[in-house]
């Protein structure tokens, strides 16, 4: 009998813990099979530096708990492998800590990158004759992984995104006779515009704009758009995506630094949309940045995003045990009214490193809203409502106990 071995990665969202939820609850229903399921602290760190949290040590009401707490329980990381061939190391240091620990199976909690990284994993029994099943359970507010229909984690952010540009919208609406006339909220997403599509779903009587990456940004174009919409409706909303680009392929939010696998760092799109109207118009302002708000707004997840983390959290270990190896499990949508989805399954091979684009099909003719076929896919995922216990008028969240095992291995430095 094997040890599994589970991690959380990249950034954090409403319900990825849900996911680990579903994994280890799950885990815990083949005894014969899996002993025990030790969480990395800190993701794929936690198994390098052999950091390893005995999950046996926490309550099953801690654990079940999880489904309604918000963030990585068990911490995360960002921090990309690089090839066997680059850092053979590396992956010599975690076959050790597998062999010291029993671990035959591997969970991986993620994005793209993480993605990439299981694959990896899931190679060792080919490349370092290490026996060890490999899956990915897919987790990103981007909602850019393909093969699967959405990922968990962005459900949440669409709908926080939705009501805070309606609630916003509401509160310029009644200040903009003689105050504030423009307010811009900057959501994430690097390249696909997911997130910032939410902001259409609202209805016709609410003047947004949205800056999609996938749109190259028109100056002149937009400044006419919030210029006919103020003259219109006497206010107008921006939602607008971290990814937005100059024709020339710049992020109007780019700020000359970059993130541990490479990206540009990204934060004040916002600013820059607002101060490009204030010039040109002369209307005043006001702007905000979701950022971290956007995927920790565990109070206002949608119920299908829950749903569907702790399924697919579910789904990974009963691939494992069906002796699956280098796949994920995926939301395959089977009907749209009702709602309805079933879990299907993807190879590493086409996931890892394959962002999914927003469709142009998706997208208004003018660039700066959603089409009814984009409403009609983003609709079930922001419905339905998955209250956390409250305690003292606060959300009643978890913090795991994170038993830390003996370490049998010498000190490995990342």
């Amino acid at each position: 009998m094997k040890n599994a071995f589970y991690a959380q990665s990249g950034g954090v969202t409403a319900v990825i813990n849900a996911s680990a939820c579903g994994v280890i609850e799950t885990a815990r229903k083949f005894p014969d099979k899996i002993g025990t399921v030790y969480a990395g602290q800190n993701g794929i760190i936690g198994a390098l530096m052999e950091n390893l949290i005995d999950t046996s040590k926490e309550s099953s009401a801690d654990i079940s708990a999880l489904k309604h707490t918000p963030s990585g329980g068990f911490g995360s990381c960002r921090y990309k492998m690089k090839s066997l061939e680059d850092n053979k190391a590396e992956y010599q240091r975690l076959i050790e800590v597998f062999k010291a620990h029993n671990i035959g199976y591997f969970f991986y909690n993620g994005g793209g990158d993480s993605a990439d990284t299981c694959l990896k994993v899931s190679q060792l029994s080919e490349s370092m004759g290490y026996p060890i099943q490999a899956i990915h359970v897919p987790k990103t507010v981007d909602n850019d992984l393909p093969v699967t229909d959405n990922c968990p984690g962005f459900g949440s952010v669409a709908k926080y995104i939705a009501v805070s540009t309606m609630e916003a919208s509401f509160d310029v609406a009644s200040m903009a006779a003689t105050s504030t006339k423009i307010f811009v909220l900057e959501v994430m997403g690097r390249h696909a515009g997911w997130i910032a599509a939410a902001g259409g779903l609202l209805d016709d009587s609410i003047p947004v704009v949205i800056l999609f990456p996938e749109i190259k940004f028109d100056e002149k174009k937009f400044l006419a758009k919030v210029d006919a919409n103020v003259k219109k409706f006497g206010y107008c909303t921006i939602v607008v995506s971290e990814g937005t680009q100059w024709p020339d392929g710049r992020f109007l939010a780019e700020q000359g630094t970059r993130d541990d696998f490479g990206h540009a760092q990204l934060g004040g799109a916002a600013p820059v949309v607002a101060n490009l109207i204030k010039d040109a118009l002369g209307h005043k302002y006001h702007w905000a940045v979701a950022d971290y708000l956007q995927r920790a707004a565990r109070h206002l997840s949608s119920k299908s995003d829950v749903q569907q983390a702790y399924a697919l959290g579910e789904a990974a270990v009963n691939l494992a045990m069906e002796g699956k190896n280098s796949v994920m499990p995926a939301i395959i949508r089977t009907g749209n009214n009702p709602y309805t989805w079933e879990i299907g399954i993807g190879e590493l091979k086409d996931i890892a490193n394959v962002e999914k684009m927003m469709p142009m099909e998706y997208i208004s003719d003018d660039g700066f809203g959603i089409t009814e076929a984009c409403r009609e896919y983003l609709q079930p995922l922001i419905e339905g409502e998955d209250y956390p216990p409250y305690k003292n008028g606060l959300p009643d969240y978890v913090v795991m106990k994170k038993h830390i095992v003996a370490k049998k291995l010498p000190t490995f430095e990342v």
